[in-house]
């Protein structure tokens, strides 16, 4: 038995099935390009929307080619809790209630520190 070395396998290392008979769901592989030249090519399920604008691996936009350009909407862009209160006080103010507010926690802080 010393010279015969133990086999085993590893559990959830590798599978028992085979793939056999086994057959790939549809796909589609669509072609998108930047504005530079560089094209990009994502597959996709048959059935899935395909999306206008694919970020490239370069982190470019990129547009789908012969696809339908999106229109332009003339929507308000979302506001934001920053922009209604930039709306309300300009940045002088803003930074002078930050700086009351730190001012008010830090003697609270050492009022906390001497008891």
């Amino acid at each position: 038995m010393s010279d015969r070395s133990l086999r085993g396998m590893r559990l959830g290392a590798q599978s028992m099935e085979t793939e056999a008979g086994v057959e790939p769901a549809p796909r589609q592989r669509v072609e998108y390009r930047c504005e530079d030249g560089e094209q990009v090519f994502v597959t996709f399920s048959s059935e899935a929307d395909v999306p206008q604008t694919w970020t490239s691996k370069t982190g470019k936009e990129a547009r789908l080619v012969n696809g339908e350009k999106q229109e332009e909407s003339n929507e308000k862009p979302v506001r934001t809790h920053w922009d209604m209160l930039l709306e309300r006080r300009s940045i002088e103010e803003l930074e002078t209630i930050l700086q009351d507010r730190l001012d008010k926690l830090r003697s609270a802080r050492g009022a906390a520190m001497k008891a």
